[in-house]
């Protein structure tokens, strides 16, 4: 394999490609941490996020052999995860509702909070986004995707793209300052 592969997962990927059902049980216990960070972003809630999450290890079951031992595993599972996810947007995107454009949230005031929120909490205003501005703003900002590579992606854009991008920070900004309003409320 190569350095970035300890030897431990080495062993459990060669046991992976026998189609060693504990080899594979323990690579899923050992990434399941790290695969689910990724699922949990892109998803709903934790329901949807396990299942994109089971969906991505079968595909690593399945086309491990197409991995190169020369690069990093985590790499490649990461990206796995992330075309799973975005395959199961894509397939639920006819049970979305998505906003209009009329009814999405204005850009709220800048002032930053973000440094004073926990993970947990960001995680769960990012799942409350709708499902296009959230996975835009996933693959944007926490991924390193070009707009233009988004947009190839999911078929839409790079306006399109840009847009949802722009939608989901403001709509993120006003969550902030809402949830900030509220908590000093109860102060008063």
């Amino acid at each position: 394999m190569n350095d970035t592969t300890s030897k431990e997962v080495e062993d459990l990927l060669s046991g992976c490609l026998k189609q060693d059902r504990e080899a594979q049980g323990k690579l899923y216990k050992h990434f399941f941490g790290y695969a689910m960070s990724i699922c949990v972003r892109y998803s709903k809630d934790a329901e949807e996020a396990g299942e994109v999450l089971n969906d991505g290890f079968m595909k690593v079951f399945t086309k491990l052999n197409l991995y190169d031992p020369k690069k990093p595993f985590k790499l490649w599972l990461r990206r796995i995860m992330i075309n799973t996810a975005l395959d199961s947007y894509r397939h639920n995107l006819k049970h979305y509702h998505l906003s209009d454009i009329e009814t999405a949230l204005p850009e709220a005031d800048s002032f930053d909070v973000l440094q004073q929120i926990n993970y947990e909490y960001l995680i769960s205003l990012i799942q409350q986004l709708s499902p296009a501005y959230r996975t835009v703003f996933n693959m944007y900002v926490i991924d390193g995707y070009l707009h233009e590579e988004i947009a190839e992606m999911l078929g839409i854009s790079v306006g399109t793209s840009k847009s949802n991008l722009f939608k989901a920070r403001a709509n993120l900004r006003e969550a902030l300052k809402k949830n900030r309003i509220d908590e000093h409320k109860q102060y008063i």
